[in-house]
């Protein structure tokens, strides 16, 4: 096993003289078998090794025991142990973050204060992930609905990150710590389905490999390995074909660019959106598709990005820049609200509460009639939604003529109180309101026949199961 995983240490470059290894440790069976393995690699390997663990602050008294035996084992075997404490279920409340998303982000902050430690060495994370887990994270983001990158996002080394028990599966770990009678601990929450992953460990991928393939895992992995081969040419080559339209600060985009395959187009939209906004997050495949529609719309349409991108058909291109840094529509002056732009699709929380998107293909499905979700047709809205109050100016829809009226005349008209329509949360466009939060929606917007693409929004500031 040693052997093994150092082979796969070196073959993957996970690590290289002089190197300081962080393990995270929960005290749990994967996790206590990869600090056995590293203890044994570190002269072999000639790297430093250091344990962090993280107390989420959710399991009471289990979770202390978890404490004081990894702080136990790690004095014992001579590690240096990062002790760290956060109350997840106050921040998730905090936050408006569900309790495993909140678990994921102390568990980075904790590992980035940890890493402070070692300023004059260089520094890899190695968590203890294997097969199945793999396997789980493949299914959720099929599930969800993926791209290429979801679908090997589980990779033995990326960037500071390693982990070098991916080649192993569970059954390999449970004879591992048998055989060699290593200690370690079971978390309670692992058992339950409550959590997604956990549904996932404990009923589909037995099924699979049971009623299918008892070596389904081991080719999920295999397949993950290939997938990312080809993420990283098609990467590449997007890289190159993106850099190849870039004008100082911005990428327009002429008819060589739309003749290309789609897949590149895609993947070099994708490295251009990145450039432009410095980060990743909260842009999907929805926004790549829009930008690859407007070579085919008229000219002066324009579209709205997230991070304050910007794209628009000129004659001869589509122009993709950046108009503004912050997540803000309009400058907020000492009269008028300032409106905080809503991700789409994802989740925008603020001080209006919180806003949940979805972008969907319209099939006929039933819509949604809860007074806190509603359901908009995407293709007429141009511009990028933001969230916000009342301001001079503002008008709905309130026909299919298209008749309008002003937004103070339909509040009074809806019976909401003086007192709290500066207050009520609105979803506009620039001057035109196109959802009263807990009201109604405006009539240029609604769902038709001829809808392509569903826009739902469900406001998680209000009680959410009216």
């Amino acid at each position: 096993m040693y052997k093994r995983i150092a082979g796969y240490m070196k073959e993957n470059h996970m690590t290289e003289a002089g190197y300081t290894v962080l393990a995270g440790v929960s005290g749990g069976s994967d996790s206590m078998l990869m600090l056995t393995i590293l203890r044994e690699l570190q002269k072999p390997l000639d790297f430093k090794l250091a344990a962090v663990h993280v107390h989420h602050g959710i399991r009471g008294q289990e979770a202390d025991r978890d404490r004081a035996f990894v702080e136990q084992i790690c004095e014992e075997w001579g590690i240096p142990c990062h002790v760290f404490h956060y109350d997840v279920p106050a921040l998730s409340r905090k936050w408006k973050l569900g309790e495993e998303e909140t678990g994921r982000l102390v568990r980075r902050e904790a590992f980035e204060k940890a890493a402070h430690s070692y300023t004059d060495q260089k520094v890899r994370i190695a968590l203890a992930h294997n097969q199945e887990d793999l396997a789980e994270t493949m299914l959720h983001n099929l599930c969800r609905g993926t791209g290429l990158r979801g679908l090997c996002t589980m990779r033995p080394t990326a960037e500071k990150i390693i982990r070098p028990i991916l080649c192993l599966n569970r059954g390999e770990i449970a004879d591992f710590l048998e055989k060699y009678q290593i200690p370690h601990i079971q978390d309670s929450t692992n058992l339950c389905d409550e959590y997604t992953r956990n549904r996932i460990r404990h009923h589909i991928l037995p099924a699979l490999e049971q009623g299918i393939n008892p070596k389904a895992t081991a080719h999920m992995a295999e397949t993950a390995f290939r997938l990312s081969q080809a993420e990283d040419y098609l990467t590449a080559r997007g890289t190159e074909l993106a850099e190849k339209f870039y004008r100082e600060g911005r990428y327009c985009f002429t008819e060589e660019f739309f003749g290309t395959p789609e897949i590149l187009q895609i993947y070099a939209l994708q490295q251009a959106m990145e450039k432009l906004a410095g980060k990743r997050k909260d842009i999907t495949s929805v926004h790549y598709q829009k930008l690859c529609n407007l070579w085919n719309m008229q000219t002066g349409r324009k579209i709205n990005l997230p991070y304050g991108m910007e794209a628009e058909r000129r004659y001869t291109e589509v122009d993709l820049h950046v108009t503004y840094s912050e997540d803000i529509c309009e400058k907020k002056t000492s009269d008028q609200p300032a409106g905080q732009r809503i991700l789409v699709p994802g989740d925008t929380i603020g001080p209006l509460g919180r806003i949940h998107t979805e972008v969907f293909l319209y099939d006929g499905q039933k819509i949604e009639e809860k007074k806190y979700t509603k359901w908009l047709d995407y293709d007429r809205i141009i511009k990028y939604p933001c969230i916000r109050t009342r301001k001079t100016g503002d008008y709905i829809v309130i026909n299919s003529k298209g008749d309008r009226k002003k937004i103070n005349r339909c509040m009074i008209d809806e019976k909401i109180p003086a007192d709290r329509r500066n207050q009520v949360p609105l979803i506009a466009v620039e001057d035109e309101i196109l959802w009263i939060i807990g009201s109604r929606i405006s009539e240029r917007y609604k769902i038709t026949p001829c809808t392509r693409m569903v826009l739902a929004l469900t406001y998680q500031g209000g009680n959410k199961n009216e």
